[in-house]
């Protein structure tokens, strides 16, 4: 009997001392605090996080959207750092582990606190985007970027203080690091550097398609901190250093208001006067009239004799169309092409082409 009973007293006087002098009462009760709050967790995440989802979904307001979305990482860990805050608050603890305990606990609100800002600069960019008439889109996608990455320094910073380590001789450090990745990296920054001057100048944005002479034509599809990548119109994908754009002139045709049809019509020289003039105040008459060409003060029209070439008297023709697609530009001038000679033939007159005549002597 005095075996049970000194294994009895043993047992209630472990129960008693626990882990580190917290009564095992204490901890179990805790643990269940902690837990309850795991199923609160589950609770909140599926009900009211899926109901918010659900009506924001039938507004047409994208911000809201965004930040029920974004949001719901921080909001289904804020139950986690409360329940873990309860639980250790409901422990006896000494003086020690007390401090470890809330260490721990202001590195969670610490991460809560970080994370929710780092989450919240997602849905500030819509409504950035939406009046950012300053900025273009791309440029202020560079810099939410960089806002969340200086976010997420911020916290880890943070985070390394509360536990006693000191980042002031870690930023030293890589700062003397710095200064030799710099010495090896000119070409990194110089890009960056040009990337950002043609954001903030508007060269040209996602989905432009732009020409640089010698280096790459086709369709904007990134811009980069170090390079653009763009689509050629064959279909194969180019990356291009940065620097090329801040150094060439970069054409940027989808910010073509017409396109310009430059031609140059040759007639034979058996065509008389009388026919020119008339073939060319056809030509002005049905470009005036065409729903596919523009004639104001900034769209001109030219019909004019040009010269007397080698083998022909040639008709400079400048017009606009209207549109500015390139597809219905080549068909603009295809109607146009069939015109013109529609009302060369009606004249009676004939195209030229390069001829050489050869007169033979007879002695």
């Amino acid at each position: 009997m005095d075996v049970f009973k000194n294994f009895t007293d043993l047992f209630l006087d472990v129960w008693k001392e626990g882990i580190s002098g917290v009564n095992i009462s204490e901890i179990v009760i805790a643990l269940g605090i902690f837990v309850f709050f795991l199923f609160l967790r589950g609770i909140f995440s599926k009900f009211v996080i899926k109901r918010l989802e659900k009506y924001v979904s039938k507004t047409t307001n994208k911000f809201d959207n965004s930040l029920v979305s974004s949001m719901e990482g921080p909001a289904k860990f804020f139950p986690i750092v409360l329940g873990f805050f309860i639980a250790t608050s409901y422990l006896t603890i000494e003086t020690r582990a007390a401090e470890f305990i809330e260490t721990i606990n202001r590195s969670l609100i610490t991460i809560l606190i970080f994370w929710t800002f780092h989450q919240i600069i997602g849905p500030l960019s819509v409504v950035i985007k939406s009046v950012g008439d300053l900025l273009s889109r791309d440029l202020i996608n560079w810099i939410i970027k960089a806002v969340k990455v200086l976010i997420f320094i911020l916290g880890i910073a943070a985070v390394l203080e509360l536990w006693g380590i000191k980042i002031g001789p870690i930023i030293a450090g890589l700062g003397l690091f710095g200064v030799a990745v710099a010495l090896g990296a000119q070409d990194l920054f110089k890009n960056l550097i040009s990337g950002i001057l043609v954001l903030v100048e508007r060269r040209f944005k996602v989905g432009d398609w732009i020409y640089v002479d010698g280096v790459i034509e086709g369709v904007v599809e990134n811009i980069g901190f170090r390079s653009t990548v763009v689509r050629r119109f064959d279909k194969s994908l180019a990356t291009i250093p940065n620097f090329q754009f801040a150094e060439k002139a970069v054409v940027n045709n989808s910010l073509t208001t017409n396109r310009r049809v430059n031609w140059v019509i040759g007639l034979e020289y058996r065509t008389t006067s009388d026919q020119l003039t008339k073939i060319k105040n056809e030509i002005e008459e049905y470009i005036k009239n065409s729903e596919l060409f523009s004639v104001t003060g900034d769209t001109f029209l030219s019909v004019t004799i040009e010269q007397f070439a080698a083998s022909s008297i040639d008709i400079r023709l400048i017009c606009f169309t209207k549109t500015k697609h390139y597809l219905e530009w080549m068909k603009a001038k295809d109607i146009l092409a069939i015109a013109i000679k529609s009302i060369v033939e009606k004249h009676k007159a004939s195209f030229a082409f390069p001829s050489t005549s050869i007169y033979v002597e007879k002695n």
